[in-house]
């Protein structure tokens, strides 16, 4: 279902046309190095509680002391939604007993969130209001999977969030994808987090219920835990029909009540969690070891400035400017790692087309190559320097495009210690031959047994030529300047 087609959910059985009422709450963890409130540093995948203190670990008389760097990226997050900033917000302490919340709270912010409104507009047209965002800290990770005990690692405690709460106004499991995409995109072209499902850096929980066209809105289901986008739109689907289908049964005991649920994506189905609670239950009330939360203009301003180039408008400025198709520029804008690498390459002095057709045909393949060990963009081993080198290279004649791209992988893979660019030419063998000498002698032997082709040359088959090169380069190791033989070539048979 598309984001500008019909949003309503048809029942097969009776033809009813249902709606969907549907909202999202994202949790986002900031880009920094230490966590919300104390000074520990947080790695993804460190060994457990190795990275933990007195206040990770709740110990009397530990006090939180605001991470500066946190509220910084919290605010440009704000400013990049096109968020209300307020000059005065407040933290309060959110209650809830778990074994990997050791505060038995967690510190959030309640009715006075930092930023407010905002939102996202979809190609349709559509505008996704934000109702709030706010900062909070993350809770410690409960590790189930161990027989009858429970272990819990309490590194992520601390970690800087900011939630994202938008109105009801997703209608679709079409526009919630393209929202959460365009969401991140805005994030990560901010520098507010990298946004990774698979790090746990971006989580997702989904708000729904379904009401007849025209009748006022049902109880609402939470869905939680859902790691992917993909997973995010069919669960989605596969609760909107669960519950259309518990009302059209008419049996007031099957109807949805209001309830956190779980998505199985083996099974492809929604499953009881637990009663969804209340801000009553929650007992807020204002953190009293942390002071109010006062924004100057001149700080908004500063986080103001720090805003990178969004990637609306690199991709505009990439086909109006640099001639790139709509097709290019929407690949080099695909994450900001690889728009800010197309952008160094073009202050190195390389050519606009040229460069995206390396980076998209040969440097964004190897994420996700298991023997260069890189698993995102932004790990990329070549500067943008050495990528301009090589093209000078084949640009100077030098060595060839497949030596380029033999030669790029060889660089990524001696490691920021191996041998340079200019070095790696000469032990790979890789200088295309530019001797005229040498070359006749391996067009001469080319031509041998090979009149058919000859023949067809002088008859005004010019592609016939083609089949002589590969001869040529095969004796040459493929070092052969292809110009050059094309050149021998012609006054041979013109001989």
């Amino acid at each position: 279902m598309s984001a500008s087609a019909d949003p309503a959910f048809v029942s097969p059985r009776t033809g009813r046309r249902w709606l969907a009422v549907i909202g999202l709450e994202t949790h986002v963890q900031l880009k920094t190095r230490t966590k919300l409130f104390c000074g520990c540093e947080y790695r993804f995948g460190a060994e457990p509680n190795t990275l933990s203190c007195a206040l990770c670990t709740a110990q009397p008389g530990a006090l939180p002391v605001l991470n500066r760097e946190a509220l910084a990226l919290a605010v440009r997050a704000g400013l990049a939604l096109g968020a209300e900033l307020a000059p005065l917000s407040k933290f309060d302490r959110k209650h809830y007993f778990y074994c990997d919340l050791p505060k038995g709270y967690q510190i959030s912010q309640y009715d006075q969130p930092y930023c407010k409104g905002g939102g996202i507009a979809l190609a349709s047209g559509r505008f996704i209001r934000l109702e709030r965002i706010h900062m909070e800290e993350d809770a410690g990770k409960a590790i189930h999977d161990r027989g009858a005990s429970t272990l819990v690692d309490l590194n992520r405690a601390g970690v800087p969030l900011i939630e994202m709460v938008t109105q009801a106004d997703i209608q679709t499991s079409s526009e919630a994808f393209e929202y959460l995409t365009l969401l991140k995109e805005r994030l990560q072209y901010a520098g507010v987090s990298d946004c990774n499902m698979e790090k746990g850096s971006l989580r997702c929980d989904v708000n729904i219920s379904v009401r007849p066209a025209g009748e006022p809105w049902r109880t609402k289901v939470e869905i939680k835990n859902l790691n992917s986008f993909r997973f995010i739109a069919a669960a989605i689907e596969h609760e909107a029909w669960r519950q259309i289908e518990a009302y059209e049964s008419e049996d007031p005991a099957q109807y949805p009540v209001q309830e956190t649920r779980l998505y199985d994506p083996e099974r492809n189905q929604t499953r009881t969690m637990r009663g969804k609670e209340s801000a009553r239950d929650y007992r807020y009330f204002p953190d009293p070891d942390l002071p109010p939360l006062v924004l100057e203009a001149g700080f908004l301003e500063r986080e103001r400035a720090n805003l990178s180039e969004p990637a609306d408008s690199r991709r505009a400025r990439y086909r109006e400017q640099l001639g790139l198709s709509p097709a290019d520029a929407a690949a080099l804008t695909s994450e900001r790692a690889v728009s800010d690498y197309f952008e160094a390459c073009l202050r190195a002095g390389l050519d606009a087309r040229e460069t995206a057709s390396w980076i998209q045909n040969e440097l964004m393949g190897w994420v996700g190559d298991a023997e260069l060990g890189l698993h995102d963009f932004s790990e990329l081993p070549i500067r943008p320097r050495e990528l301009a080198e090589v093209i000078r290279l084949i640009r100077a004649g030098r060595i060839a495009s497949n030596a380029g791209r033999k030669l790029l992988r060889a660089r990524a893979l001696a490691g920021p210690d191996g041998a340079g660019i200019e070095a790696l030419v000469g032990q790979l063998g890789l200088e295309q031959v530019q001797d005229d000498a040498q070359l006749e002698e391996w067009c001469r032997a080319a031509l041998l047994g090979k009149e058919k082709i000859i023949a067809d040359y002088r008859s005004g088959k010019e592609a016939a030529l083609n089949a002589l090169l590969g001869p040529v380069m095969k004796a040459s190791g493929g070092r052969a300047a292809p110009e050059k033989v094309r050149e021998i070539l012609k006054r041979l048979l013109s001989g």
